[in-house]
């Protein structure tokens, strides 16, 4: 689990363990440090629970990467029977953009945000990920996933979504951070 404060304590250490929410026989392993970073996001889904009309997951990403490294962690999830607002599948033609963004927002029990160079590109331009930013950041759901780049470069883009604890793959492969989303939102 790399941290807001530029380290990567999960990655170097060799403690692993299951999380109360790991189901029995599961596979997936955790660190100490991504348990206690991923606990409150896991409560929030548990609070959730009774509301079954809801995605388990949006997926906020940079234009950029929706048919390369969005759509793979997209393809990942559900595969892993998670259901994902995805604005590539989401959103049909004619219907405003933002206000189908807005419902996904609202009708998602966790936020992923994929950080990635495209994303670190797009977000002080201001554009549709920046909005979606801004409403994940305001929630306790919010999990960012570093991929091809670092906590040190978000953090010279979004200090705020720096300093949340995520996923990173240069610490694990995509394969296996969607295992660690997919029972983190299973109910």
């Amino acid at each position: 689990m790399s941290s807001g404060g530029g380290g990567s304590r999960g990655g170097n250490s060799t403690r692993s363990i299951k999380p109360r929410w790991s189901r029995a026989g599961s596979s997936v392993w955790y660190t100490p440090e991504q348990v206690r970073a991923l606990i409150p996001i896991r409560n929030n889904v548990e609070s959730l629970a009774t509301q079954t009309d809801l995605r388990d997951v949006f997926l906020c990403h940079a234009w950029d990467d929706r048919q390369g490294a969005a759509k793979e962690l997209h393809d990942l999830l559900e595969a892993h029977g998670v259901s994902v607002w995805f604005s590539e599948k989401d959103v049909a033609l004619g219907v405003p953009l933002l206000r189908a963004i807005d419902k996904g927002l609202a009708n998602s029990r966790v936020g992923i945000v994929l950080v990635t160079p495209a994303l670190l590109r797009r977000l002080p331009a201001e554009g549709i990920a920046d909005k979606e930013l801004s409403a994940l950041l305001a929630r306790e759901r919010l999990v960012p996933i570093v991929h091809e780049t670092t906590f040190e470069a978000l953090r010279e883009v979004s200090p705020l979504l720096a300093s949340r604890s995520g996923l990173s793959t240069a610490e694990e492969p995509m394969a296996d951070v969607a295992a660690k989303i997919a029972e983190l939102v299973a109910l």
